[in-house]
């Protein structure tokens, strides 16, 4: 594709549906689609993709069993501890939205990862891979608001937007949600105003480079106008 689109974000549904089809644990379906995630960060990293957004971990996927949340977060740990050299050596810019202060729910050594690959990466140029972990839209919105008013600064669409987890980040053009369910979940509300969303039923780990050309195929489709006709 010769001009893909400035922001593509990605809601990463169907691990757990895709595991219990294969009568396997759901972790295993995590698993797997730590494995999709990467092919597809090589992916966007060939396209020059300027920007991508992952839905890794919601606030409200805390409600989940022990088992599995405690699973999920050892997963976010290995992967942010492994996979680190391997994205820095891609010129790799990685940015975290969500709660990650001390009083947050995330355990320490999963904020201290988080705040060692920000640090890490700070100083690349390549695409900028915003990862959201804790992370849920209304959360997002009150935590930004909340600030602002505690500085006395009045409420805009300018300053709550440089406010926002986002700040300095451009709007997704694009969304692309797997698994066949046709909502936000939550996933940023203020952003998404515009963005043109793309739900196919493929389940996340099944999700490859090839899926996302038809994606990015049928974003060229689109007209975008802003409210503006």
């Amino acid at each position: 594709m010769n001009n893909p689109p400035n922001h593509i974000s990605f809601i990463m549904d169907g691990n757990g549906r895709w595991a219990t089809a294969r009568g396997l644990p759901r972790l295993a379906g995590h698993k797997a689609g730590v494995e999709s995630l990467n092919k597809l960060v090589e992916e966007l990293v060939k396209l020059q993709v300027p920007y991508a957004s992952f839905y890794a971990f919601s606030t409200e996927n805390w409600g989940r069993s022990a088992e599995e949340v405690s699973g999920l977060m050892a997963l976010l740990e290995v992967y942010f501890t492994h996979e680190l050299a391997r994205l820095k050596a891609h010129n790799i810019r990685l940015r975290f939205l969500g709660d990650h202060t001390a009083t947050s729910p995330l355990p320490q050594k999963v904020r201290e990862i988080i705040q060692r690959a920000d640090a890490e990466t700070a100083s690349n140029t390549g695409t900028v891979l915003l990862i959201a972990i804790n992370y849920g839209g209304h959360d997002e919105l009150l935590r930004a608001t909340q600030r602002l008013a505690d500085a006395g600064t009045k409420i805009t669409t300018e300053t709550l937007t440089a406010a926002l987890d986002t700040a300095g980040i451009p709007n997704p053009d694009l969304l692309i949600r797997t698994s066949g369910e046709q909502r936000l979940s939550g996933f940023m509300p203020w952003q998404l105003a515009y963005t043109e969303l793309y739900f196919t039923p493929t389940l996340w780990p099944d999700f490859t480079p090839a899926a996302l050309h038809e994606a990015l195929e049928w974003f060229t489709t689109r007209q975008r106008r802003f409210g503006k006709a």
